[in-house]
């Protein structure tokens, strides 16, 4: 069973930069289409951001010119680098298969934002 472990979350101040990391324990990025999702308090978790295949990536429109995602096929590692971070973006961060698998769901990494 892979397992998906997210990480690099923190707090940090309005404006400032977090990378996340998920990294799987066994190769499932060459079956699965990869996303970060997010879920913040009282509100239903969201995707923020996704590959399509084919080298595509969408983005929450919240998000857009503000998040990267990438990913490292030998490392089996997705990243997202959240960069002018706003208090709304305040969050537990999950990575999951495109769509979402309830057996893939982790621990997810707390993102704050605040001053």
């Amino acid at each position: 069973q892979v397992q998906l472990v997210e990480s690099g979350g923190g707090l940090v101040q309005p404006g400032g930069s977090l990378r996340l990391s998920c990294a799987a324990s066994g190769s499932i990025f060459s079956d699965y289409r990869m996303g970060w999702y997010r879920q913040a308090p009282g509100k239903q978790r969201e995707l923020v951001a996704a590959f399509t295949g084919g080298g595509n990536t969408i983005y929450a429109d919240s998000v857009k010119g503000r998040f990267t995602i990438s990913r490292d096929n030998f490392q089996n590692t997705v990243y997202l680098q959240m960069n002018s971070l706003k208090p709304e973006d305040t969050a537990v961060y999950y990575c999951n298969t495109l769509p979402a698998q309830t057996r893939y769901w982790g621990q997810g990494t707390q993102v704050t934002v605040s001053s």
